[in-house]
């Protein structure tokens, strides 16, 4: 079994209140569940209007395709005009 954890650090600039940044979160956040079956949530800057950090995991029997997921997440994420990707950071495990 093979567990691929990726954190995604997002900045959103039209984002103009708390509101606005979990609307923009929870469609993009609904988006990749609903296309990848993978867990994924708000782990840090919670209260900040302009910024989230996302922690999404995939569990594979076949690391290829963990890794395979994790970079068409990202590519969809950097794709989103409502966010920019600041940083990433991919472990296996």
């Amino acid at each position: 079994m093979v567990i691929g954890v990726c954190t995604v650090q997002l900045q959103m600039s039209e984002s103009l209140s708390l509101k606005d940044k979990r609307r923009i979160l929870q469609s993009l956040i609904s988006r990749i569940r609903n296309n990848f079956n993978v867990s994924i949530t708000e782990v840090d800057y919670k209260d900040e209007r302009a910024r989230a950090k996302l922690a999404i995991a995939c569990v594979s029997t076949d690391g290829e395709f963990a890794t395979k997921t994790i970079n068409r997440i990202i590519s969809l994420i950097e794709q989103d005009p409502r966010v920019l990707l600041e940083d990433y950071s991919v472990e296996m495990l």
